[in-house]
């Protein structure tokens, strides 16, 4: 679905990310890990058009996704999370999800201004589907109070169903259980599961190994702005450089 071929993003004379290929399955939940400072958080900024590559192409489901802006971007089906809650934290959870609807709303502005039958009609499906998704995220029967009353885990949940809203094919989760105590995280990870099983791809960013491990189908290590090592969690989890990236070599060992 999603692929990077000879992706590099430099700052100046700084290379973040240096002749990355990847390939991101349909259907899949796909892990990107790494060290602090690896360029992972960039790549998703490449991805989603708030950066351009210095080189190199993505694209999704075949159309480049290069030099698009953001908002065209989620148009053709990408829909991302921040590492920091971004909610409007003064509106309902209902309003919060309508938001994300209001991309596929068919409407222009004299039906907005003069409330016709067809602006109607579109606010009450986008509704409905606002309260699908928070049902899907249980939290249905809050989606009448506001968003900052909610728990932490309940936020990263409502974030979520917002960024479904906008009906993405792919779904970029960044650091989804940052803040999170374990039984937030386990909720969040069958709650994820649950979105593949309904046909979404999920590409996700995470530091917490274990998350990463138990919920992954497949796991891509960036080290240094390259690709170490990909593969299933097994293989990443025994694999010598990935080790390495993680821990460190022993100075009186033998470079490999």
């Amino acid at each position: 679905m999603l692929e990077l071929k000879s992706v590099s993003r430099h700052f100046g004379g700084l290379q973040v990310l240096q002749d990355v290929n990847l390939v991101v399955p349909a259907g899949r939940i796909f892990g990107l890990i790494g060290p602090n400072g690896a360029g992972k958080t960039t790549l998703f900024n490449l991805v989603t058009g708030l950066l351009e590559p210095t080189q190199g192409a993505i694209t999704l489901a075949g159309t480049s996704l290069v030099g698009l802006a953001p908002h065209r971007i989620t148009a053709r089906g990408i829909a991302r999370t921040f590492q920091n809650i971004r909610l409007f934290k003064e509106m309902t959870l209902l309003e919060n999800v309508v938001v994300g609807c209001h991309r596929h709303l068919d409407y222009g502005w004299p039906a907005l201004l003069g409330a016709s039958r067809r602006f109607r009609g579109e606010e009450r499906r986008a509704r409905e589907r606002a309260r699908e998704l928070l049902s899907w995220m249980r939290l249905d029967h809050k989606a009448d109070e506001r968003a900052d009353k909610l728990s932490y885990g309940e936020q990263r949940r409502l974030e979520l169903a917002r960024a479904l809203a906008t009906e993405p094919r792919l779904l970029l989760l960044d650091e989804p259980v940052a803040g999170m105590n374990s039984a937030e995280k386990n909720e969040l990870m069958r709650e994820i599961v649950a979105i593949r099983e309904r046909g979404y791809t999920v590409f996700m960013i995470e530091h917490d190994m274990r998350f990463v491990m138990g919920l992954c189908e497949e796991i891509a290590v960036l080290n240094f702005g390259r690709i170490i090592a990909q593969g299933g969690p097994d293989r990443i989890r025994n694999d010598p450089q990935v080790i390495e990236a993680y821990l460190g070599r022993d100075d009186d060992e033998e470079p490999r």
